[in-house]
């Protein structure tokens, strides 16, 4: 009863405003952080030119295949490198609010169900505010039109702005960028094309899962077949893969994602055909065709060479689109060409071990492809090497930039934006919190010394060392340990190490040691080491 009552005063000072709302914890010193995100991974608004009405476009649940065919449907301008809506009275903006966060965060904000399937640098966010990272002040976001190419000026221009804009809302505090998946090149463009501007105002640049190399069997399957933002169930809140697929083929960025192919490959990424051809006997043969990244050009010719959409009525060829791939040859000279300025410093994390597609297939020996315009029917299948599940570990390794650190974390290419390995990563470069001298970023625990004691005694040609050391092991939770290491019982486990004299028979030193692993408790491991040491003067 007395429970109750208390319950029923803090309600009313409450309601009468006596009891103020808990602040926020806010770090003043903390160097601001500009999070840009990769492709789809932005809001991205329709304004009609006529009415100034907006809307979103990406994403959303109502209408979504409908306004995403009628306002995000577009054609490549060789002329200005720009792609552009079919609906001339369409313009796509990216909303600023929150100071660009609110583009980033949840894509879809009204969705309740399978909301996480929208969720994009969400969580992050969350844990930044707990850190001390205040959103205005030391958080920001940059959103852009994915559909663009990496370095199209109007883009390299925002970019620019927004770094000015963060710099002074600092209060003149350098930067800390941290870019996911394809964000990394766009990130890794502005610095090739604009390094005094980056080098001017940012102090670390933070890549995670980025495609420094390409992501080449997932973007060989995404031109003949389409691409679909998450999988499973939740597919069902987005568009269709064929509406996905019809705008990719128009979208510069798609082609600077496809494989490098001056890159040293361990395995060259493949495109692979069953196809049933006549031999020289004049009977029908199944033989496989196996086209490296340089030569599968042509495949996405014939494949594509039919393909139409019908818009408002009018049937518009999207065939593989040569114009582009002109483009991202240059885009790919300024890649290739990009460094790190003097006074920044450059930090690479990059999933593993996920299957994840390398080379694609299409056909069997049993169902050849008869005709190379049926690949965009054809499932195709992966042969996959160790990455993140859309990037190879190989690629996103290879940033060709000098590095401070790269780290490998167990993680899926959108999913690690919510591991947990990964916050305690950047919270440590970051330097938020209490610093942390003991962590170790790549194998993911902290190691507190609590305890140490040494003494030596030398008495009748006999010296006798003894040594009292304690730790704690800071690493994941309880539940993500192994039974044994999380069980009830303390872990006691001894060893001996001994070192022979001048001969067989004689004895010169010896040392024994007990070590005791305690249960973990809140997180932490208390460890114990009792050793002690025997040596005989020569």
């Amino acid at each position: 009863m007395a429970m109750l009552l208390e319950d029923i005063v803090q309600s009313v000072e409450m309601w009468l405003k006596l009891i103020k709302k808990p602040q926020p914890y806010v770090d003043p010193n903390l160097d601001p952080v500009l999070l840009v995100p990769g492709i789809a991974g932005s809001i991205l608004n329709a304004v009609d030119d006529q009415n100034g009405k907006e809307e979103r476009v990406w994403v959303r649940i109502l209408g979504a295949d409908y306004k995403f065919r009628t306002k995000l449907w577009s054609r490549f301008d060789p002329s200005t490198g720009k792609t552009v809506s079919l609906d001339p009275n369409t313009t796509i903006r990216v909303p600023e609010e929150r100071y660009g966060l609110g583009a980033i965060d949840v894509l879809d904000p009204d969705m309740i169900v399978g909301r996480d399937c929208v969720c994009y640098f969400h969580d992050m966010i969350v844990e930044m505010l707990k850190w001390g990272f205040q959103e205005g002040k030391t958080l920001f976001g940059f959103g852009y039109d994915f559909r663009q190419s990496n370095r199209l000026q109007e883009t390299m221009d925002r970019l620019a702005a927004k770094l000015e804009s963060v710099y002074e809302a600092s209060g003149g505090k350098k930067i800390n960028v941290i870019s996911h998946s394809m964000g990394g090149l766009l990130v890794k463009c502005f610095m090739g094309l604009h390094s005094d501007v980056f080098q001017k105002y940012v102090k670390n640049w933070i890549a995670i899962a980025a495609p420094f190399r390409g992501a080449p069997g997932y973007i060989a399957s995404t031109f003949l077949n389409g691409m679909s933002f998450v999988d499973g169930w939740e597919q069902n809140f987005f568009i269709s893969k064929w509406s996905m697929h019809q705008l990719l083929i128009e979208c510069p960025s798609i082609y600077e994602l496809m494989a490098c192919t001056h890159f040293h490959w361990q395995h060259i990424p493949l495109l692979e055909i069953w196809r049933e051809k006549e031999g020289c006997d004049g009977y029908p043969r199944t033989i496989l065709e196996s086209y490296r990244p340089g030569n599968c050009i042509d495949i996405f010719k014939e494949a594509l060479s039919g393909n139409t959409v019908d818009y408002n009525g009018e049937m518009i060829p999207l065939p593989f689109n040569l114009e582009i791939l002109k483009w991202v040859k240059e885009t790919q000279k300024v890649l290739s060409h990009a460094k790190v300025p003097s006074g920044v410093k450059f930090y690479n994390i990059y999933g593993i071990n996920l299957e994840t597609p390398h080379s694609v297939c299409y056909g069997s020996e049993e169902a050849p492809v008869t005709n190379i315009q049926d690949l965009r029917f054809f499932q195709p299948k992966y042969i996959c090497v160790d990455g993140d599940g859309t990037v190879p570990a190989e690629s996103a390794k290879a940033d060709g930039l000098h590095a401070e650190a790269r780290v490998a974390v167990p993680g899926e290419h959108r999913g690690i934006l919510c591991e947990h390995h990964v916050f305690r990563i950047l919270k440590h470069w970051l330097r938020a919190g209490e610093p942390d001298p003991f962590y170790n970023p790549i194998n993911d625990y902290v190691i507190l010394p609590t305890a140490f004691e040494m003494e030596s005694h030398h008495e009748k040609g006999l010296q006798v060392t003894s040594l009292k050391e304690e730790w704690e092991i800071v690493t994941k939770d309880q539940d993500d340990l192994d039974d044994t290491v999380s069980s009830r019982k303390p872990l006691v486990s001894s060893i001996s190490v001994s070192q022979g004299g001048s001969n067989k028979h004689s004895l010169r030193s010896e040392a024994h040691a007990t070590v005791i692993v305690h249960p973990q408790n809140e997180g932490k491991q208390h460890v114990e080491l009792n050793a002690i040491s025997v040596s005989v003067d020569a």
